[in-house]
C-alpha cells in the first residue's frame, strides 16, 4: 500500500546535506539520496550526540526504505502514524537500545522533519507564544507574555533553516533565493510570516513568525485581559456593526490584525466583503468573504500585483466593505476613495503612535504614491472618508491595551479635526513592575450618533459613552 519498503541496509550513516530546494516538505517524488535531519530540540542546549547519531542512521534508513510519493496521498495524521511505525520496526531491526522516551523523542522529532518545519515544530504548538523570531541556525528567539526570550532550540546549520524558510514560502507558490531575498508569506493556520535570505541577511538567513493563536480572540476576551473595558468594547461593536469607516492604528505588534478580526465579527452576515492583504491572514467568519492576496514579481521580475492593484479591482468587484489588511502605500488614496464612495464600515490597519499621527501618515503615503494634490485637498478626502481611529499599544510591560477610540470630526482651516470618545489613562505601576491605568470615555457625543440610531444601536451606544 506504502510503496516500496524493503530492509534497513546495514552500514554507517549517510550525512549528506538536504537538496537545496525541495519542491514539496520531503514529499516529493525525487529522494535525497541522504539526509543529515535537525537535532533533537528537547535534550536542552547540548546535544545528546548519540541519540543524534541514532537519528541519523534512522532517518536515513526511512529515506531509503519508504516510498515517500505514496505517503503523501494520506493525510497528516496517517502519514504521522505510518512513518512512526516505521521508524519503530528500523529501531527495532537494528537493535538500538533507547529508553522509551529517548525513542519516542527520535520518533517525534523524525516525524517533524518530514512532515513539518523541523526544530519549529514544538513552538509552533504552544498556544502561548506570540512571536517566532530566528536569527540565523543558532538564536531562536520567542515572544510570551509580551516578552522577548531566548530558547534552546537550534537548526543543524544555515543551510537547514533555509531549506525550512523555502518550504514555507513555496506553500503559497512563492520563493526565496539570492535572487528574490525578501519573502512575505503565510503558514496554513494564516500565521504570519517574513523571511530574508542572505546575502541582505549577513548571519544567516532570518525568519520571523506572528503566530495565530488556536483559540481566536474576541473583543469579550480583550475585556478579559484588561485591554479594553466592557463598555468600550460595546462601543468598538457599535462602530462595527454600524458600518462606520474605521482605521486601526498602532505600532508593530501592538495587536492591530487582532483587533480587526474582532471587529469584522460584527459585520453583517448578508454583506459582501472583501479582504486585500499581502499574505492573507485575516479570518472573517461571515460566509459572504473573497479574499485577495498580493504576488511579487516572477523570476524575469515581471508579474507583481501590488496592494494598490487589489484595492482598484475590488472596486469593480460590487463589494459592500472593503477591508486592507495593511495601508502602507499609494492604496490609501484608493482606499479613501472607496469609503467615499458607499462603502461604508470599510476598514484597515496602519502604523503610527497616535491618532493624530495616522492622519499625517496617510497624508504622506498620498504624496509618495505621485498624486499632485494640494494637502488641503488631501485633508478633505481624508475627513471625508475616514469616521473613526482605533489606537492600539504596546505598553512597556509588554501588555497591549485600546489607548484611544477617537473620531474623525470634519475641518476647521487647513486642520483635520479630531476628538476623543474613550481614552487610557496611565495612573502608575505595580510593585512587578505592570501598567495601572483605567479606560474612561470623555463624554463627548460623537458624530455619528444618527447612523448608529439608523441601525438601531443607539441605546448601545448611549450606554457605551455613559461615564
Amino acid at each position: 500500500m506504502f510503496g516500496k519498503r524493503t530492509a534497513p541496509p546495514d552500514g554507517a550513516a549517510k550525512t549528506e546535506a538536504w537538496p537545496a530546494h525541495p519542491p514539496e516538505p520531503v514529499l516529493a517524488e525525487a529522494r535525497p539520496a541522504a539526509v543529515q535531519p535537525s537535532p533533537p530540540v528537547a535534550k536542552g542546549s547540548e546535544m545528546d550526540q548519540r541519540l543524534q547519531d541514532v537519528k541519523v542512521a534512522v532517518f536515513n534508513d526511512l529515506i531509503d526504505s519508504v516510498d515517500l510519493t505514496e505517503l503523501g496521498k494520506l493525510d497528516p495524521v496517517a502519514v504521522r502514524e505510518e512513518i512512526s511505525d516505521i521508524v519503530s520496526e528500523i529501531i527495532s531491526m537494528r537493535a538500538m537500545v533507547l529508553s522509551a522516551s529517548e525513542q519516542q523523542l527520535v520518533i517525534t522529532d523524525i516525524c517533524n522533519d518530514v512532515l513539518g518545519l523541523g526544530p519549529l515544530e514544538p513552538l509552533l504548538a504552544r498556544d502561548d507564544i506570540a512571536d517566532i523570531m530566528v536569527n540565523g541556525a543558532d538564536k531562536v528567539y520567542i515572544e510570551t507574555g509580551g516578552r522577548i526570550e531566548l530558547t534552546e532550540v537550534r537548526f543543524r546549520d544555515n543551510a537547514q533553516l533555509m531549506n525550512i524558510c523555502q518550504r514555507i514560502v513555496s506553500a503559497v507558490g512563492r520563493r526565496v533565493d539570492e535572487a528574490s531575498p525578501i519573502c512575505d508569506a503565510r503558514l496554513m493556520d494564516g500565521s504570519r510570516v517574513n523571511v530574508i535570505a542572505p546575502p541582505l541577511s549577513i548571519d544567516g538567513p532570518a525568519l520571523t513568525i506572528r503566530k495565530f493563536k488556536k483559540d481566536k480572540l474576541t473583543l469579550e476576551r480583550l475585556v478579559s485581559y484588561g485591554s479594553i473595558t466592557p463598555k468600550g468594547a460595546s462601543l468598538l461593536q457599535v462602530i462595527g456593526a454600524a458600518r462606520i469607516n474605521t482605521i486601526i492604528s498602532g505600532g508593530t505588534g501592538s495587536g492591530k490584525t487582532t483587533l480587526l478580526n474582532c471587529l469584522t465579527r460584527y459585520i453583517d452576515k448578508g454583506e459582501r466583503v472583501i479582504t486585500c492583504e499581502d499574505a492573507a491572514e485575516l479570518q472573517l467568519q461571515q460566509p459572504h468573504v473573497v479574499r485577495l492576496e498580493t504576488r511579487p514579481p516572477n523570476l524575469e521580475g515581471v508579474g507583481a500585483v501590488t496592494m494598490r492593484d487589489l484595492v482598484r479591482n475590488c472596486l469593480r468587484m460590487r463589494p459592500e466593505r472593503i477591508i486592507v489588511g495593511e495601508v502602507r502605500g499609494a492604496e490609501a488614496f484608493d482606499l479613501l476613495q472607496a469609503m467615499n464612495t458607499g462603502h461604508d464600515g470599510s476598514m484597515g490597519t496602519i502604523h503610527a503612535n497616535n491618532p493624530r499621527e495616522c492622519i499625517s501618515r496617510i497624508e504622506n503615503m498620498i504624496a509618495m504614491g505621485g498624486y499632485n494634490l494640494p494637502s488641503k485637498t488631501v485633508r478633505e478626502q481624508i475627513a471625508g472618508a475616514i469616521q473613526v481611529i482605533i489606537q492600539a499599544a504596546r505598553l512597556r510591560d509588554g501588555s497591549r491595551r485600546i489607548t484611544h477610540v477617537t473620531e474623525v470630526v470634519g475641518m476647521e482651516g487647513d486642520v483635520v479635526t479630531l476628538q476623543d470618545l474613550y481614552v487610557f489613562e496611565i495612573q502608575g505601576e505595580d510593585s512587578q513592575g505592570r501598567i495601572i491605568g483605567r479606560h474612561a470615555p470623555t463624554g463627548l457625543r460623537p458624530k455619528f450618533w444618527d447612523r448608529a440610531k439608523y441601525f438601531g444601536l443607539e441605546r448601545d451606544l448611549a450606554e457605551a459613552l455613559e461615564e
